[in-house]
């Protein structure tokens, strides 16, 4: 901070309260000085903020008071006067506090921290004061921004160029607020979810006043089909009361009307607002219950209890929640177009309930697991294609393979390689991201009218599509083409689709540059475990990689 004084003309006088350690205007009288104040100055003095005015008084008690001193021919111990031409400027680059300094009886004197900065949109310069009472989040700015613009007019006799320069200013405030995301991923023991010895479900409901014996959760019709009065029992001999909610997990439900379903309950329910609620089901589900718990009084807590392999290594993982939409005006359904990012308060994942799955799921949850390992990791990459096809077969309860740690170390690489990709990006403010592999192509696959396609299956086949746009490009040879295909058909995974066409496969990069905020971002591998994002696919390139497609064999085995 610098504070720039002219004695020559002086307008205000100060002296300090030594009882109340305040700097207090005094008579100007007393210092000698020319009672005639400009307007102009006493206006600019007016204006500042009692906060800046201390800052300015304190500075001048402190750098000169020897001055002041020697400046005075009287007795007057008052200090020197502000002048109409002190200024002060805070240097650009400063945006930590200014606090820490003291008067000259050593009392703190609270200063400003002011920052600037570049508007990134317009190029204004704007200049941040934060306020009192919410130093930390919300802050006074004004906006100063310059134009310039040149006319240039050609006459017989000569050229004349004229430059108009405009500065515009505004004001306003800023409100800086990091929403504190925390949420526990955990693993439960196998199978034991729902036995009234383990304490998991209901220490997950929270906590509740002595006598407050109820509880809500939305269930996958499937899984009350299977569990309905197991999880009931659980409640029962915990003393607590369950009201359920059952819908339908198919992707066909997966739209706004569900969600109208479950706030209807939520209502009749009267669910408190720090009260979670359980999401027990597959993928479907979770994202539907997911959207109530974020509209519900503007967002209440939720569980989600994954039952699925697709939903335990990615529904469950992030803060994405959402349902298909069709549009009134284009009648087109659009694959999660209607969402949030609105975090679980908590994660319960019990590998038990991916045996109670046909071996059709477990290859569709297996898609996304090798869509991870494709683009993060050689190792899980190698754990599938060693043991894919037994881990399919026996619905992940083999034996050997449990014994092994295999199956929990494949479900735990997924798992963690997920976080690792959203943690830092839960928001997604970065869109080049890897874990988008597979789901360019497969949102237009799913939403085709009739098609029998699972997400896992789409995204596996947008999947090898994409690894053979890899090749095409020479990120990698034609060995690891076939040594992906040969994985992929041992996990029993579609990599072909009859609606997968050019029309198709060209919209979906439009849709991609639309949802990607103006580029593809389409991520292609560049070997096994390694990934990058491009954005300059053409349709001659589409063209070439169906007619490659069309050249493998694409028959699923075991259904």
């Amino acid at each position: 901070m610098t504070v720039k004084v002219n004695r020559s003309v002086s307008s205000f006088g100060v002296s300090q309260d030594k009882h109340k350690g305040s700097v207090q205007i005094v008579d100007e009288c007393e210092l000698k000085i020319p009672p005639v104040v400009p307007k102009s100055v006493a206006d600019m003095w007016e204006s500042l903020s009692p906060d800046v005015r201390a800052i300015l008084v304190a500075s001048e008690l402190k750098r000169n008071t020897q001055q002041q001193q020697f400046d005075r021919s009287d007795s007057c111990t008052a200090p020197t006067a502000m002048s109409p031409s002190s200024s002060l400027t805070v240097s650009s680059d400063q945006t930590s506090s200014l606090g820490g300094s003291t008067n000259d009886d050593g009392d703190d004197v609270e200063q400003v921290a002011r920052k600037h900065e570049k508007c990134p949109v317009s190029g204004a310069d704007v200049s941040l004061t934060p306020l009192e009472r919410a130093p930390e989040n919300v802050f006074a700015f004004t906006k100063t921004h310059a134009t310039e613009r040149t006319d240039v007019v050609k006459t017989p006799a000569a050229t004349i160029t004229t430059t108009t320069k405009v500065v515009s200013t505004s004001r306003g405030w800023r409100n800086i607020f990091s929403l504190p995301i925390s949420y526990d991923v955990n693993m439960v023991a196998h199978g034991t979810l729902f036995d009234p010895i383990n304490p998991q479900l209901l220490d997950a409901t929270g906590v509740h006043p002595e006598g407050y014996n109820t509880r809500f959760a939305v269930v996958d019709s499937a899984i009350d089909a299977l569990y309905g009065e197991k999880i009931r029992g659980y409640f029962r001999a915990k003393g607590v009361e369950l009201t359920t909610c059952v819908i339908d997990g198919g992707e066909a439900d997966k739209r706004p009307k569900a969600v109208d379903a479950i706030l209807d309950e939520l209502c009749a329910y009267k669910l408190r607002r720090r009260e979670p609620f359980l999401a027990i089901g597959g993928g479907c589900v979770l994202d539907i219950a997911g959207m109530a718990a974020c509209l519900y009084r503007r967002g209440v807590p939720f569980v989600r209890v994954p039952t699925t392999l697709l939903a335990i290594v990615d529904a469950s993982v992030g803060v994405k929640n959402g349902v298909d939409y069709c549009c009134q005006k284009t009648e087109e359904s659009y694959k999660n177009r209607i969402g949030s990012f609105y975090a679980p308060s908590a994660c319960l994942l019990d590998p038990g309930f991916i045996s109670s799955q046909d071996a059709r799921n477990i290859s569709n949850g297996l898609g996304e697991v090798l869509k991870l390992a494709l683009v993060r990791s050689s190792d899980l990459f190698e754990l599938l294609e060693a043991h894919g096809r037994a881990l399919v077969e026996t619905r992940f309860e083999d034996e050997s393979l449990k014994q092994s740690g295999v199956s929990g170390r494949i479900i735990d690489l997924s798992i963690q390689i997920m976080l690792e990709e959203l943690g830092p990006n839960l928001w997604e403010s970065k869109l080049d991201r890897c874990v988008d592999y597979g789901h360019t192509f497969s949102k237009l696959l799913e939403m085709v009218p009739g098609a029998d396609v699972m997400h896992g299956e789409a995204v596996n086949v947008d999947g090898f599509f994409c690894v053979v746009l890899s090749y095409l490009r020479g990120y990698i040879d034609m060995g690891m083409v076939r040594r992906i295909f040969n994985c992929m058909k041992m996990l029993n995974l579609p990599t072909n689709s009859p609606d997968l066409n050019l029309e198709l496969a060209w919209q979906s990069c439009k849709d991609a540059i639309e949802h990607r905020h103006g580029e593809q971002r389409i991520p292609l591998i560049t070997e096994i475990g390694e990934s990058i994002c491009v954005s300059d696919i053409t349709k001659e390139e589409l063209i070439r990689a169906l007619d490659m497609m069309a050249k493998f064999e694409h028959s699923c085995e075991l259904y």
